[in-house]
């Protein structure tokens, strides 16, 4: 307790930070899919005081997700194979966003699709809530495209037409979700960011597959899914230091197997402008606020002034 109030008087000395057209009271996020549809995690830790929270992936409607079991234990974190259930755009507007409103907590809606015209839906959708959403997050990274096992975000001319088309619908500003999983990821950033995206969120989960031993059978009852937890943080910080490398001025999110404030600095180091936190969450919901106090705890001991002062600072040195 006494650590996350020096914590947070730490966090209010870094100030806010400006990323994706988005100003947010502290660089700390959590990461949608892991923090539920809107204020579960409220009991835990104080989510208004969040930079944001970024709420389940949406289809245009309600979608029943993968069979069970669709989460398991794995070296170094989890695999899982949710498959994006949730009620649709429409009903999370009316009842999910209210209770985030009520509390005062920033939200970044997500959405996803398996064809444009699918993105599009969902991004027309979501116009009714106006401003009361800070941003759009563009989940290009799951196994979802239509007809085929294949993630979009490995496609970068369908990468940029879906960011196109959802930007010309939208009033918000648009971020895209990419993928580690593929070898074009700065291709697919630079056509993304071209076609009107204002931040990137990088990573999501890197495919993986469980078999257990005693059966024979994948442990997930969709068969394979995705890593997530420490195991994949080294591969994302290698793909936030090549995309920054590359696109020196784009904004960043970094994610993937945070799970301390250290974590969240190496991050930043790397190019990181915000940073979310996920999978460490199913340990301890109140991960995101723990880990933003320690991260900025260990930040002003180094002597950074704001938040500019860590990010890329490998880049600098």
């Amino acid at each position: 307790m006494m650590k996350n109030r020096r914590g947070e008087a730490a966090l209010q000395t870094l100030g806010s930070v400006t990323v994706g057209g988005v100003t947010l009271s502290t660089p700390f996020l959590t990461a949608s899919g892991t923090a539920g549809h809107d204020v579960e995690f409220a009991s835990y830790m104080p989510m208004n005081k969040l930079g944001a929270t970024v709420a389940k992936s949406l289809f245009h409607e309600e979608w029943a997700g993968n069979p069970a079991p669709r989460v398991h234990v794995a070296r170094g974190g989890m695999v899982n194979a949710v498959g994006l259930q949730g009620p649709g755009v429409v009903v999370w507007v009316r009842d999910s966003l209210p209770k985030c409103e009520s509390l005062g907590v920033t939200v970044v809606a997500s959405i996803w699709g398996r064809t444009i015209q699918e993105y599009v839906r969902a991004a027309e959708l979501l116009r009714d809530a106006g401003n009361r959403i800070a941003a759009v997050e563009v989940n290009l990274s799951c196994p979802n495209l239509e007809g085929r096992s294949g993630i979009i975000a490995h496609d970068a001319d369908l990468s940029g037409r879906i960011i196109s088309e959802v930007c010309a619908v939208t009033a918000v500003p648009v971020w895209a979700k990419l993928s580690a999983n593929t070898d074009r990821i700065i291709d697919v950033a630079e056509s993304v960011v071209g076609a009107g995206a204002m931040s990137l969120t990088l990573i999501n989960t890197i495919l993986g597959m469980q078999i257990d031993v005693r059966t024979g059978k994948p442990t997930l009852g969709n068969g394979g899914g995705g890593l997530s937890g420490s195991a994949i943080h080294p591969i994302a910080v290698r793909a936030v230091h090549d995309v920054r490398v590359a696109m020196p001025s784009v904004d960043i999110i970094g994610v993937g197997g945070v799970s301390s404030g250290a974590d969240a600095l190496e991050m930043m180091m790397a190019g990181a402008n915000a940073v979310q936190v996920g999978t460490a969450s199913f340990a301890n919901p109140a991960a995101t606020w723990n880990i933003a106090c320690d991260a900025a705890r260990q930040a002003r001991s180094q002597g950074a002034r704001t938040w500019g002062d860590i990010v890329s600072v490998m880049h600098r040195t």
